[in-house]
């Protein structure tokens, strides 16, 4: 779907008219044949669109900050890429206005673990025996994030994990707008270091384990809301917020 970019940053600019919506899918390699299926399977992998008379509308375009789902996420795996290992956990949780409205969790069923990554993570084969597939736990993942911001602390891995994961699985991929408490704390908070570890300790989060996925989606979530709350007054839409933590706004 790489017509996908090509459609965003038109609609950064301006909503485009339905005409002008199809012709660019007409044009482009497409997975259905039909514009209707096509459209929902934009929908369906999380570009937050929605179509008002006869035109088409980026939401994080407009939506307030206040009134904006965030959904944030840690991933645990056992190799650095899908082809060689797979997510052995996940935790989310979803934040609007301030506060947190909604969590997910799970295990994911594996038989093999890297002994350095039992280590770090202290999650065992064993642990996981009981819990859903991979295919299950993408799925469940899938209808909780619906197209809310995706929110990591390292969002090229996390992001681009669970899309290549559902892509591997024949889930579509992963189209929500996305957002990094890395690039967003450089830009709010004074500190050395910005791992999460360090912005944990400087801002003093207490929470569970660190190198568990949801105690991380926590605490990226508790970073999330303290960056907010230091942003200029007028990044005031979603969007204006992903563009401040690309340095595209001051």
């Amino acid at each position: 779907m790489k017509y996908i970019q090509k459609l965003v940053k038109l609609l950064l600019e301006k909503p485009l008219t339905i005409e002008e919506f199809d012709t660019i899918l007409q044009n482009s390699h497409r997975f259905f044949d039909s514009l209707e299926l096509e459209k929902q399977l934009i929908l369906h992998n999380g570009l937050p669109l929605y179509f008002s008379e006869d035109q088409v509308f980026l939401k994080t375009l407009t939506t307030p900050l206040s009134e904006q789902t965030f959904c944030v996420v840690d991933i645990e795996t056992s190799a650095g890429n899908p082809r060689s290992g797979q997510i052995i956990e996940i935790g989310a949780l979803k934040v609007r206005n301030g506060k947190i409205i909604e969590k997910y969790e799970s295990l994911v069923n594996t038989y093999t673990i890297p002994h350095t990554i039992q280590e770090l993570t202290g999650i065992t084969p064993q642990m996981t025996h009981s819990s859903p597939n991979i295919q299950t736990v993408l799925e469940e993942f899938r209808i909780f994030l619906e197209d809310d911001i995706f929110v990591a602390h390292d969002i090229n891995f996390d992001y681009k994990f669970i899309s290549q994961s559902m892509k591997k699985y024949d889930l579509g991929e992963l189209l929500n707008r996305k957002l990094c408490t890395i690039d967003l704390s450089k830009k709010l908070i004074e500190i050395e270091r910005y791992g999460l570890k360090y912005l944990k300790e400087h801002l003093q989060i207490d929470q569970g384990s660190h190198h568990r996925a949801f105690s991380d989606a926590y605490c990226t979530a508790m970073v999330l809301l303290e960056c907010i709350q230091r942003v200029p007054k007028h990044i005031d839409t979603a969007e204006k917020l992903i563009s401040f933590s690309h340095g595209k706004l001051n």
